[in-house]
């Protein structure tokens, strides 16, 4: 996916351009000089202050998958580079505006700059800024393995009027979008390939020169002449021998920079594309996971959480519960049918399969069946008790079947797929019944790795639908990090698994 990119106009500066650029710095709007080193916010914060400081409990879980990261990216690293005051910073706030679902975090690689010596310091003017050797490389590639392995980090605080690192800026958590943007992310190639996007905005030289002027006078305290002669003495060459071959590396390449709403809107959609894939859903094409929202992981946290108490692990499973059954229900097989409405309108509109069952893995199955009702009315539900010790098989206890189970749909109810050894019993079980491998749909709440290959590899005509994949089971086939014993949970036939209200 590349935009379609204007040729880069040479970096000259006559004495006219110059007062041009002047005047022209002096009417730009405020909102497009924003170069704060570090944001931390999934949109705005006072919408989303979720975005910015999740709960201690989901704070201290690693990610279950890997950032998606941007230069300018999983549940990402995304790369943004480009000319000085190009507009970078406005178009990753663009992206962060429209990821308001996911966690995001941006990094500005001008928090990573060196701290000048004594000596350095008396010979300021004659420092490049926008040379690679001004950058603590190493620290940021520090942070953003860090970030990637799902720990806290401390980004820098620099100070532009002294050149100082001041302390830190903050804290920074793992997100599910991890945006690093500045201009020189693409030059090193140990950064780029931390990245999955690498993004480069392509903006007509004399607007970016405009802006730097007002961005360095106003926000650092410089003078006109002093911004102008380290342009013509380092900005300009150092765009020119390191900035401007770097761009071959990006992936995209926006033109306009954040007046480019087209190529904003594809790399958003392209984003929430990789972040609704779980790295199994490339491998089988039956693994359907829902999109992962802040309400999910939110449900999710607290039914994942020890001190969770009964009655708030049942209200929220079910919730979970219901959202997984109505998602399967849209994998049914459907009729079109044109209605008229109570206005006397005509409504294209389609029917869905009628003919359709559940059975439940009993017990913690039989957790799933109120919301199967609440969706059905009327259905028909059958149930399997299955037994089995760790790695010694499993044995068909029981059956209760629908007797037209073989010409219907049936949704296999169970929250957890662990090992996947009971669900290939319960699934045999129903082909013998001469139920299709095609009409059946597995539903649950979490999956193991594990679980989904030895049921997709045995199984591969049926739909598995699921609502997190975790990352492993244990040698005792829990699924880690997992839920506990879910039926023990919900039922409430183990009184110590719970926390009591204080």
């Amino acid at each position: 996916m590349r935009c379609v990119h204007h040729r880069l106009e040479a970096e000259t500066l006559t004495s006219a351009a110059q007062s041009s650029i002047l005047s022209a710095a002096r009417d730009l709007p405020d909102s497009n000089m924003d170069s704060k080193s570090v944001s931390a916010i999934a949109s705005n914060r006072h919408h989303h202050p979720s975005s910015v400081r999740t709960s201690d409990a989901l704070e201290a879980r690693p990610p279950l998958k890997q950032p998606f990261v941007i230069g300018e990216s999983p549940i990402s690293f995304h790369r943004v580079a480009g000319g000085t005051a190009s507009g970078k910073t406005t178009v990753c706030n663009m992206i962060i505006a429209q990821l308001h679902d996911q966690r995001v975090v941006l990094i500005n690689q001008d928090s990573f700059y060196r701290s000048l010596s004594n000596e350095e310091l008396k010979k300021v003017s004659d420092y490049n800024f926008d040379h690679p050797d001004a950058f603590d490389t190493e620290l940021l590639l520090a942070c953003l393995e860090k970030l990637k392995l799902g720990q806290e980090v401390s980004i820098p605080n620099y100070d532009f009027k002294t050149h100082k690192v001041t302390g830190t800026a903050g804290k920074m958590n793992p997100s599910d979008v991890i945006i690093l943007e500045g201009i020189l992310v693409l030059h090193d190639a140990r950064v780029r390939n931390l990245m999955n996007m690498k993004i480069f905005v392509d903006t007509d030289s004399d607007v970016r020169l405009a802006r730097r002027i007002q961005r360095d006078t106003v926000e650092r305290g410089r003078n006109i002449q002093g911004v102008l002669e380290q342009y013509e003495r380092f900005v300009k060459p150092s765009f020119e021998e390191f900035i401007l071959p770097s761009k071959k590396y990006a992936d995209i390449i926006i033109p306009r920079g954040g007046d480019n709403d087209v190529a904003i809107d594809l790399i958003v959609q392209h984003i929430h594309t990789k972040l609704g894939q779980h790295d199994l859903c490339k491998i089988y094409p039956n693994i359907f996971l829902i999109s992962s929202t802040f309400q999910i992981q939110g449900m999710h946290t607290l039914i994942r959480d020890v001190k969770t108490t009964k009655h708030d692990f049942i209200f929220y499973a079910d919730r979970l519960i219901r959202l997984v059954v109505e998602h399967g229900l849209g994998h049914l097989p459907f009729s079109e049918r044109q209605i008229i409405t109570p206005t006397g309108s005509v409504y294209p509109g389609v029917v869905f399969c009628r003919r359709l069952c559940g059975v439940s893995v009993i017990r913690s199955g039989e957790s799933m069946e109120n919301a199967l009702r609440a969706c059905c009315k009327g259905i028909k539900i059958g149930k399997i008790l299955i037994h089995g010790e760790g790695n010694k098989g499993r044995q068909l206890i029981y059956q209760k079947l629908p007797s037209d189970i073989a010409s219907r749909h049936v949704f296999l109810l169970d929250p957890v797929l662990a090992s996947g050894n009971s669900a290939v019993k319960a699934i045999s079980l129903l082909l013998s019944k001469g139920v299709p491998e095609s009409n059946i749909i597995f539903l649950n709440l979490i999956a193991s790795p594990q679980g989904i290959h030895v049921v997709c590899q045995k199984f591969p005509k049926l739909k598995i639908v699921t609502s997190e994949i975790d990352s492993s089971i244990d040698a005792n086939l829990r699924v880690i990090p997992g839920m506990g014993e879910f039926g023990d949970r919900y039922f409430g036939t183990d009184d110590d698994n719970f926390a009591t209200k204080k």
